[in-house]
Order: structure tokens, then sequence, then C-alpha cells
């Protein structure tokens, strides 16, 4: 596999590390790209700071995946933290697309030329292969901002390494991969911080205050709104462009021809085709809906748990290499009997219904049936829910302080896991009962088996 890097200069490590083992220090450059994602606890060594620990001196940051979503993420773990009281720097950035790496070396390195006064900027390098920007001991954290099926193995391999992460919502693309990734952090004690950034504005926060405090009453619905997916995408085969490792792009999935209106833009950063496909996403019930069900799940108290069934019926209209759901509804039920409702609607926001009354809270606007209800606080002797008021820098905080963050990794588990089993329910279009304590289906082996897919060699999890 040929990559292109920026010389690596001597790193100065900004903390202690476990030693490396005889038959790892003697691990070459070519070993590690030739060990596959299996043998990763082989080579990533996690590092010596725990939970009781706080991380000393200039954080070092790197981003993996440099597109749309993933420039958005750089520039913010950046911005953050060039403040003096965060102290971070971005020092390496990775993509399969060596154009898109590259360009986003040249972002960081401007922004660096700006700010930073009186200060020698870091060299910042780049790669198109994440094992070997893992394998560097002076990185402390990673962004991972990449297809969501890609995010599972990106996460277990950057947790093996010690690596704090920020990664981008749906935490994964199955439920399994969601269990392991969780499994993954907590054995490396390392900090996970899932972009559910609505965690992180004050009005979905004073929703669910107001809810969990029964300013409403008895909770006794929640309705999801979520956008749907439109147009659609022509079968034309071509041939990938060269700055793009169109194999290594396509991971743990099966092999198809490359087309570029499914992969994304080869030129600029526009919604890429990928968002559309079924086997790389599930489409707006986990691209939005993990937005949305989280804050359902915040509100209605059932974060680190769920849903206990689900119906749901969806559109699958033809639309070319498109083939993620369009409109859709969906029936859930929570143990105590709450009712979830998820649908299609062209705003996206969450509706709490009670017994006494009602509060819409969406991005940028928080009503209520009373609105004298939006006026009070909680109260000393009520739920106080955790306050952010700025996601990516609670993400760095928390490296600091070792501390979980306000979206950690079971939580954003959690809430992917009640969009991905509301797609199992689209596609098998029956009543489907869960065991959120043994994250299974009760009784049906056809839907269990769809918890998981099939993955290609080498990246096995």
């Amino acid at each position: 596999m040929t990559q292109k890097k920026t010389p690596m200069k001597t790193p100065q490590t900004t903390q202690e590390k476990t030693p490396r083992s005889a038959a790892q220090k003697h691990l070459s450059r070519r070993d590690v790209l030739k060990i596959g994602a299996t043998s990763l606890p082989l080579i990533f060594t996690a590092c010596a700071i725990g939970k009781g620990t706080t991380r000393n001196g200039t954080m070092r940051l790197a981003s993996i995946g440099t597109g749309r979503m993933g420039s958005g993420d750089m520039r913010a773990l950046l911005s953050r933290g060039l403040s003096k009281d965060v102290d971070a720097r971005i020092v390496a950035v990775c993509d399969v697309d060596s154009g898109r790496a590259a360009r986003a070396k040249q972002a960081v390195e401007s922004i660096y030329k700006k700010k930073l006064e009186g200060e020698a900027a870091p060299e910042v390098d780049v790669y198109t292969d994440f094992r070997e920007l893992l394998a560097r001991e002076d990185i402390d954290g990673v962004s991972i901002s990449t297809p969501d099926f890609w995010h599972a193995e990106l996460g277990v391999a950057a947790a093996r390494a010690g690596k704090d992460i920020y990664i981008q919502k749906p935490l994964t693309y199955s439920v399994r991969e969601g269990q392991a990734l969780v499994r993954a952090v907590r054995e490396a004690e390392v900090v996970l911080q899932v972009g559910s950034q609505q965690r992180s504005d004050k009005r979905f926060r004073q929703a669910c205050e107001l809810v969990r405090n029964g300013r409403i009453g008895k909770l006794e619905k929640v309705v999801v709104w979520l956008p749907p997916d439109h147009g659609k995408a022509e079968r034309k085969e071509e041939e990938a462009p060269a700055p793009l490792d169109y194999d290594f792009w396509m991971g743990p999935t099966a092999r198809r021809p490359y087309i570029e209106k499914g992969v994304h833009p080869s030129k600029g950063y526009s919604r890429p085709g990928w968002l559309q496909r079924e086997g790389y996403c599930r489409g707006m019930i986990t691209g939005w809906g993990s937005h949305m069900n989280d804050i359902a799940q915040w509100g209605h108290g059932t974060d680190r748990s769920g849903i206990v069934e689900i119906a749901a019926k969806a559109e699958f209209p033809e639309r070319g290499i498109f083939d993620v759901h369009t409109a859709f509804n969906a029936e859930g039920k929570w143990a105590d009997g709450v009712v979830l409702i998820q649908e299609t609607n062209k705003q996206a926001g969450v509706h709490f219904y009670g017994t006494e009354a009602s509060i819409f809270v969406r991005r940028g606007g928080i009503q209520a049936s009373d609105p004298e209800i939006l006026k009070e606080g909680p109260g000393p002797d009520d739920t106080h829910l955790q306050v952010s008021n700025d996601h990516y820098r609670n993400f760095l905080d928390c490296m600091r302080s070792r501390k979980d963050p306000i979206a950690p990794v079971e939580v954003g588990h959690r809430s992917n896991t009640v969009c991905v089993i509301t797609h199992i329910a689209m596609k098998l279009g029956r009543k489907l009962v869960w065991d959120p304590d043994a994250e299974r289906f009760k009784g049906d082996d056809e839907a269990n088996a769809m918890l998981d897919f099939d993955r290609r060699a080498p990246w096995l999890l």
C-alpha cells in the first residue's frame, strides 16, 4: 500500500508512555503497514495515562478524515486549542485522498502563520494510512471524521493506541461495532467525545431538564422529526482519481465499482454521495436521527439504555445508486410505556408531550405550549444535567481532566442503537422486541443477524 508523507521529525513526548516490548521496538514502518487491523493490539500499546492522571504540557492532536465534516472538526479543534488555557496543537492530518490531506495541511499551517505570535509553529505531517499516524507516541488525541463504516475500525485502533478521541456521529455503523468501541475505550481508559453537539446547546439542555423535572407533567410521548433524503444518482462507473486510494477508502465494506457521485466529490467539499448508499450509511435515520434520538433519550433519562420495542415503515424508491430510505414513520416504546414516534418532517426537532404541557426544541429555537415553563430553572433538589457550552472545548478540557465529556462513548452507542434498530425494523417491516440490557432482539434470529455486517479482510475489527 503506497502512501505519501512529509518527513517526520523526532517527536517530543508530552507525557510518559508505556514502554514498548522488544518485539515492538523492532517493527519497521513496512511491518506496521503489513499487519492488518485484527493485529492492532500487537502494534499499539495504550499510554500509561489513566482517569486519575491529567495530561500536562501542550496536547498534540491529529485529524483523521479531512473532507467536508473533517475539515470543520479540524478547524474547530485548532481554534480552541490555540487558547492559552487549552494549549493544544494539530501536528498531523490523515486522509486516503492525498489531495484532501495536503489541503488540510496547508489550512492548518496558514492558520498557525496568522495566529501564532512569537511561537514556532509545529510541523504538520501528512499521512494516508491511519495506522502509521497512530503508531506515533507523541500524539495525544485524534479527531475521526470519516464515512460511518470506518468509525469503529478507527475508533478501536485509536483507543488501543492510547489516543483520546473526538468522533463524528453516528458513533458506528452497526450495534456490534458500538459494543466493541465501548469496550475498547473503557479498557484503554481514553476519553471519547461523540459529535452529538446538541448536548452542548443550552436550548436542548433546558428542554431535557424541564422534562426530567416534571415541568410538563408526566411524560407520555416523544416525537422526533427528521428531514428526508432526496435526489438520484445514475450508475456511471468511472476510474478513481489518482489522489484517492479507493480500495483503502472502501475499507471493511464490499468492493463496489467507483462512481464519483456515490463516494465524494473529486473537487470541492459538497455533501458526499456515500451518505445515501446503504452499504456505507443508513441514511437520515442515523444521519440526523443520531442527533435527535440522542435528545429524546436524554430527556427521557435513558441515555445509557434504550427502547424495548420498535416498528417502522419506510419508502425505498428507485433512485439509481442512492438506496437509503426517504420518507418513513416508526413507533417505539420505552419500558415505562412512554412512546417514541420518529417520522419525516422538513424541520428536524424533538417534541416532548406531557400530561400538562409540551415542549418543542430544535436547532436555534425552543417553544412550550405554556411559555411560562421556559422561565423556570431547576431547583436545588431537581435534576441538573451536565453543562457544556462548547462541544470541542469540552472534549479538550476532558483530555486534561480525564473526566467523561458530555457525550461519552456509552451515550453515543445507546443513542445510535435506537437509530440502527429502527433501520432494521424498516427493512423487515414488522414489530421487533429489543432487550436493552442484553442488546439483542428477543426471539428473532433474522433481526439479530442484522446487528453487524460481513467485513472485508484485513479490516475484521
